[in-house]
């Protein structure tokens, strides 16, 4: 019979994964194995400079967690794997993917983004949307170009008034 500390450690660690899901807007699970110690070190950078984390779990842990939220990813749960989490929906999943197009051995499988489950390829089609910056200046050029057209046609307005 497991001894009552190592259950009440295991039981520790599901509350900490139940947390980390339900305080965060993205979860992506994804393959590492492959990975040196300094590229780990850079991927915890670059995900600490978009807001976001990971963390190895056991794999049966992280079953346990997602269970007591009904999420279903048992699909994915074999082997290694790692877990990021976000506070934004799309910045860890643009950073994952940033890294992974010089780092192979970084593959995202799946992922919780806003109460739905991600795949492959979702999680791909999410790393390709422009950061918050991006939308902001295509947003600001595209009232600039109408504040431009109706500022030439009330200047060709008055110059017609004039004659």
């Amino acid at each position: 019979m497991a001894n009552q500390k190592i259950i009440a450690k295991k039981q520790e660690t599901v509350k900490e994964i139940v947390d980390k899901i339900k305080e965060s807007a993205s979860v992506v699970l994804f393959e590492y194995h492959g990975l040196t110690v300094n590229e780990t070190v850079e991927l915890r950078r670059k995900l600490k400079e978009s807001g976001s984390s990971y963390k190895v779990y056991k794999n049966t842990l992280v079953k346990r967690a997602m269970d007591s939220l009904n999420i279903d990813m048992d699909s994915e749960l074999n082997g290694p794997k790692a877990i990021a989490f976000g506070t934004d929906a799309v910045e860890p999943i643009k950073a994952l993917s940033e890294f992974a197009k010089n780092h192979p051995a970084l593959v995202m499988k799946i992922g919780y983004v806003d109460g739905t489950i991600a795949d492959s390829a979702m999680l791909k089609q999410l790393a390709s949307i422009p950061s918050r910056e991006g939308l902001l200046t295509m947003l600001a050029s595209g009232l600039m170009g109408v504040v431009k057209d109706l500022s030439i046609c009330l200047d060709l307005y008055s110059k017609d008034l004039e004659k």
